[in-house]
C-alpha cells in the first residue's frame, strides 16, 4: 500500500544554524499523526518544508507517489493538495467567515462562485459554524476563527492537513472546542499535528513523534509512548509537559 505522505532525510538549516538534521517519516490515509517536542527543535520548519513554505535543503518529500521537492514541480498546484491551518488563524479580516472558506476554491480551483459558496456552507457546517457564516473574524472568538481556518482548509480535498499548534493562541476556555473537530475528523482525512495538547495526543493519535534537537528521537502508538518510552529523554520531556500543563499533559482538555 502506497504511503499518501513520505518524508525522507530533510534537512533544513538558517544560515549556520542547522534546524532539521535529517527527519524521516511516512503517512498513511486517515492517519493522525501528533508531533511533539521542546520549543526551537524544529517541529514548525518541518511543516512548512511539507508544504513548500521552506523548501528543505536536502532529502525528499513525496505526496500520493509524486515527489513534491523536484525542481520541476508546480509549487502552487502541489499545496492545493496540502491544507495547513495556522496558530495565529491567518484570516482575510475584510471577508466573511464564508468568504474566507470560498475564496480558495474560486481563485485557486476555478470553482464556480454558487458551488463554491455552497461547498463553503457545507465545511462551516462540519465545523459547527453554520450560523457565524456572515460574520467577520473581529465578530468571532479565537475558537471560532481556528475552526475557520479548518474549514479553509478542508474544502480544497487536501491529501493531508497540517496543524501548527493550532491551539497554542487559544485561551483556556475555547481549546476544547477545536480540538472536538480536530477528533471528528481523525480517521477521515490524515492530520500531521503540532501541539502540546497531550490529552489529544494521548487519546486521538495513532502515532506519536518525539522530536528534540532537529532529529527524532522517539516514535511510535500513545500506549508506548505515554506509558513504556524507549528512551529517558522522552520519558523526562513527557513528565515535564505533564506537570506545565497538568495531569495527563492537558488532563482537562482530553478526549
Amino acid at each position: 500500500m502506497q504511503h499518501i505522505l513520505e518524508v525522507k532525510d530533510v534537512h533544513k538549516s538558517y544560515g549556520n544554524i542547522e534546524v532539521l538534521k535529517g527527519i524521516s517519516f511516512t503517512m498513511d490515509h486517515g492517519e493522525t499523526k501528533v508531533i511533539i517536542g521542546t520549543s526551537g527543535t524544529g517541529k514548525s520548519t518541518l511543516l512548512r518544508c511539507i508544504n513548500q513554505l521552506d523548501p528543505p535543503d536536502k532529502g525528499e518529500i513525496w505526496l500520493g507517489g509524486e515527489e513534491i521537492t523536484h525542481r520541476s514541480k508546480n509549487i502552487n498546484r502541489i499545496r492545493q493538495k496540502i491544507g495547513f491551518v495556522f496558530q495565529d488563524f491567518n484570516l482575510f479580516n475584510h471577508l466573511t467567515a464564508l468568504k474566507n472558506v470560498s475564496i480558495g476554491l474560486e481563485k485557486v480551483t476555478g470553482m464556480d462562485k454558487e458551488k463554491a459558496k455552497a461547498r463553503a456552507m457545507q465545511e462551516l457546517q462540519r465545523v459547527g459554524l453554520e450560523k457565524q457564516a456572515h460574520q467577520y473574524p473581529a465578530q468571532l472568538s479565537g475558537g471560532q476563527k481556528q475552526r475557520v481556518g479548518i474549514a479553509r482548509a478542508l474544502a480544497m480535498d487536501p491529501v493531508v492537513i497540517l496543524f501548527d499548534e493550532p491551539t497554542s493562541a487559544l485561551d483556556p476556555e475555547l481549546i476544547g472546542e477545536v480540538l472536538e473537530v480536530m477528533k471528528g475528523l481523525a480517521g477521515k482525512v490524515a492530520m500531521l499535528v503540532v501541539t502540546h495538547e497531550m490529552g489529544f495526543a494521548r487519546n486521538v493519535a495513532d502515532d506519536i513523534i518525539f522530536m528534540e534537537g532537529g532529529v527524532v528521537v522517539e516514535s511510535g502508538p500513545p500506549a508506548q509512548m505515554f506509558t513504556n518510552p524507549k528512551f529517558s529523554r522522552t520519558k523526562e520531556f513527557l513528565g515535564k509537559i505533564a506537570t506545565l500543563y497538568g495531569e495527563e499533559g492537558g488532563k482537562k482538555h482530553s478526549l
